[in-house]
């Protein structure tokens, strides 16, 4: 892995940001600048039927607006599939093909396929083999469909971007034990994963495009920022542009504390 502190935002580009995707932005961007680190921008548009055209620049020009700017390249998961197969290759005798469909699969996998799919049903999907007291059962790794799925491309991205800290949403808190037993497999360093307060409409529900959480500003909300700011336990710096709200903010003696979780 890199010398130094690697952090990453990674969008999905299935819609605009909201209230939810501007802390996690801005989480991510604050740790990394208060680690004297780099902060990086990744497009996770891996599941195509789902992200909505023009998207992913719209996310782009909103995060520039609102004073976030990245230190590399942005990189779109579409453009990775040879780093994906190889990952799936290198895997190949951690897996075994599932001809289960999520209709039949209401909570942890149960194993139908472990040992072999039921006779009359063709295998499409194809899973890892975890161990039994993990949550979350044997992961899909590719999709019926042919896509590649999201906890596995995750793994092989924050990799070949060597990220060393993840700074993301406690909704994500079950995905960490599969991405930390994959990364495990592939031999990856470990990153350190920091898991944030969800913000939730009045409902209590997870802001989020399900939940019809209303998009910000794409050309940058000075009071919308301070609140995103606040809402992660820091005082917002002066300033009369998000850019030096956010400059200001990192000189303030406080700063997110969330616990590293594995």
């Amino acid at each position: 892995m890199a010398d130094g502190y690697r952090g990453r935002f990674a969008p999905s580009p299935t819609g605009p940001l909201h209230f939810g995707s501007l802390v996690a932005a801005i989480a991510s961007w604050l740790h990394a600048h208060r680690h004297n680190g780099k902060w990086l921008v990744r497009i996770e548009d891996i599941d195509e039927p789902r992200c909505v055209p023009g998207a992913d620049t719209l996310i782009l020009k909103t995060l520039e607006a609102y004073g976030l700017e990245w230190d590399e390249e942005v990189v779109w998961q579409t453009q990775r599939h040879p780093l994906y197969a190889a990952a799936l290759e290198q895997l190949k005798h951690h897996t075994f093909p599932c001809a289960c469909t999520r209709k039949e699969i209401p909570g942890r996998y149960p194993g139908t396929c472990r040992n072999g799919h039921p006779p009359g049903r063709e295998p499409r999907a194809i899973r890892l083999r975890v161990p039994e007291d993990m949550p979350c059962g044997d992961v899909v790794l590719r999709r019926a469909d042919g896509l590649y799925a999201y906890q596995f491309v995750v793994v092989v991205d924050d990799a070949a971007q060597n990220i060393t800290h993840v700074v993301r949403g406690a909704d994500l808190l079950d995905s960490t034990p599969p991405q930390v037993y994959l990364h495990n497999l592939l031999n990856n360093p470990v990153p350190t994963y920091i898991h944030l307060p969800i913000a939730t409409n009045a409902a209590g529900e997870k802001l989020s495009k399900q939940t019809k959480a209303p998009p910000i500003s794409p050309a940058g909300d000075t009071a919308t920022l301070r609140k995103a700011i606040a809402f992660l336990g820091v005082a917002p710096g002066p300033g009369a542009t998000c850019r030096e709200i956010l400059t200001a903010t990192l000189s303030q003696p406080n700063s997110p504390t969330y616990p590293a979780q594995r």
